[in-house]
C-alpha cells in the first residue's frame, strides 16, 4: 500500500524535476550539456556510485594504474553530468540524421531487413546519452516496441514516457512479465523491439562479460530466437559537447548451437561481446556507475 507520505514525497520529487528541467532548457542545449557536465563533476567523486564505477573500471581494465582511472572517472562524470543538462533538450533534437547534433550511420542495414518482413531485435548499451539512441530508434522505427527500466517515481516516469513519446515512441515495454507479453506481442507481429542488454538482471541468464560471469537479461534474446528475429546491435558515440554519433550495426551470426538454452546463452555472449567492444572504444561514455558482476567483487570497495 502507498502511503500518504510516499505520495507526497513523489509529488515533491516531481516537482524538483519539472523545475530542473525548466531551468536547463532557459539555457539552451549547449550550456545545459555544459553545465551538467560542470556539476556532476564536483558532485560525483564524492557519492556512493564512484566507488562502484571504480571498482569496475579496476576489474574491466586491472593493468591500469591510478591515475588512469582516476582520469577515466574524471572524464565518466563529465559525461554523465552532460546526459544530465542534455535530457530536457531531447524532445526539440533533430533525430532524422540531417539535423545539427546527430548524425546516423548504417540505416541502410536496418531497411533492408526491414523490407524482408523478418522480426527485429535491437540492442545496445547505456552510452554517451542513450536516450538519443532511444529517440533516434523511436523517430526511424515508428511503432518500435522499446523496453524500459521503470522509475520508482510513478509522476517521473509517466514525464519521461512521455518525452519519448514527443520524439516518436508508441509502444513500451516495462521490464517484468507484463513487458515480455507486450514484446511477444510485437514479435508476433513482425514489429520490431529495441532494448538495452548491458545492465544486470538477476533472474535472467549467467553469460560472460570482460571473461567473468554476469547475469544478462535473456527476455529479448530468447524471444528473437524463437521468431527468427534478426539481432541489430545499435550504438551510440558522443563526438563533442551535445553532439553524436548513432550506429546501426550488421546483424549478429546465428547461433550455431542446437539446444534452445544453449542457443539463448551463446546469443548473449555475443551481445555481451558487443557491448565489450563498444566500452573499449569509448570507455569514458559507458555507464560504469552499478554493480554489473557478482557481489562479492565489490566487497573490497565498500564504503
Amino acid at each position: 500500500m502507498t502511503t500518504m507520505m510516499k505520495r507526497a514525497g513523489w509529488r515533491t520529487e516531481a516537482a524538483l524535476f519539472d523545475g530542473y528541467e525548466a531551468v536547463m532548457r532557459a539555457c539552451g542545449l549547449e550550456r545545459s550539456s555544459d553545465a551538467g557536465a560542470a556539476i556532476l563533476g564536483r558532485v560525483g567523486p564524492r557519492i556512493r556510485p564512484h566507488h562502484i564505477a571504480r571498482r569496475n573500471m579496476e576489474l574491466v581494465f586491472p593493468e591500469a594504474s591510478t591515475r588512469e582511472i582516476d582520469g577515466l572517472l574524471a572524464a565518466m562524470w563529465d559525461n554523465l553530468g552532460r546526459v544530465a543538462g542534455e535530457l530536457p533538450h531531447l524532445p526539440r533534437l533533430d533525430l532524422s540524421g540531417q539535423g545539427e547534433h546527430v548524425r546516423i550511420e548504417g540505416l541502410d542495414i536496418l531497411r533492408a531487413i526491414q523490407r524482408e518482413g523478418r522480426p527485429i531485435l535491437l540492442f545496445g548499451g547505456h552510452f554517451a546519452n542513450w536516450e538519443v539512441l532511444v529517440g533516434t530508434v523511436a523517430t526511424q522505427i515508428p511503432g518500435c516496441c522499446l523496453v524500459y527500466r521503470h522509475v520508482n517515481n510513478p509522476h517521473i516516469d509517466a514525464r519521461l514516457r512521455a518525452r519519448r513519446a514527443a520524439m516518436g515512441g508508441s509502444t513500451f515495454a516495462p521490464k517484468g512479465d507484463a513487458g515480455a507479453r507486450i514484446i511477444l506481442k510485437s514479435m508476433q507481429e513482425a514489429r520490431p523491439v529495441a532494448m538495452m542488454v548491458d545492465q544486470k538482471m538477476n533472474d535472467g541468464i549467467e553469460a560472460p562479460f570482460f571473461g567473468m560471469p554476469a547475469m544478462c537479461a535473456s527476455g529479448g534474446a530468447r524471444m528473437a530466437l524463437r521468431y527468427d528475429a534478426a539481432m541489430i546491435p545499435m550504438s551510440i558515440a558522443r563526438t563533442q559537447g551535445p553532439n553524436f554519433i548513432v550506429r546501426i550495426h550488421e546483424p549478429l551470426a546465428p547461433p550455431v548451437a542446437t539446444d534452445r538454452n544453449a542457443a539463448v546463452t551463446e546469443a548473449m555472449t555475443a551481445m555481451n561481446r558487443f557491448i565489450e567492444e563498444r566500452i573499449l572504444a569509448t570507455p569514458a561514455q559507458w555507464f560504469w556507475v552499478h554493480r554489473r558482476f557478482a557481489k562479492d567483487l565489490y566487497r573490497k570497495s565498500a564504503v
